[in-house]
């Protein structure tokens, strides 16, 4: 186990990576918030799914969910389909126009690292990516964990 101070200074530096999260928003259309972006990305990454399952894989309440499912469908980014086995229930799909924006969100972040890490080797990148990856996990993020893609969940 690291020794205490070793953990004060990660907290100072995790509290301090708010600074790169502001520059990554910056990258941001004005109608795709942050919160937006999440939900696209996550229809990205694990398919169609139930509002429930993506309230629970933002890591927020439903009704929070229910503002950026609709502020992205109203920009025909998702689409809301009844759920074929609970009519109650809409299933969410990113659309073709979704997927453009996150692809161009992609590129755009991904140059915006390469401009200030351009000093840094692959192992270097690929190590930190290793390291937050494992951080993620062993903080219990429920997207760590959720690897599989399967519809309607």
């Amino acid at each position: 186990m690291a020794e205490r101070s070793q953990y004060e200074e990660l907290a100072r530096q995790l509290s301090a990576i708010g600074a790169v999260k502001r520059g990554l928003a910056r990258l941001l259309p004005a109608e795709c918030p942050p919160g937006s972006t999440a939900v696209l990305a996550l229809l990205d990454r694990y398919g169609e799914m139930r509002m429930s399952r993506l309230a629970e894989l933002l890591a927020v309440d439903m009704s929070v969910t229910s503002r950026h499912v609709a502020h992205v469908a109203e920009r025909g980014l998702i689409e809301r389909q009844p759920d074929p086995g609970d009519k109650r229930s809409r299933i969410l799909r990113l659309t073709p126009a979704g997927k453009d924006l996150l692809d161009d969100l992609g590129r755009r972040s991904a140059d915006l690292f390469a401009h200030h890490l351009k000093d840094w080797s692959d192992d270097d990148v690929g190590q930190l990516n290793a390291m937050l990856a494992r951080l993620r996990r062993d903080f219990g993020d429920c997207r760590a964990h959720a690897t599989t893609r399967t519809p309607a969940q």
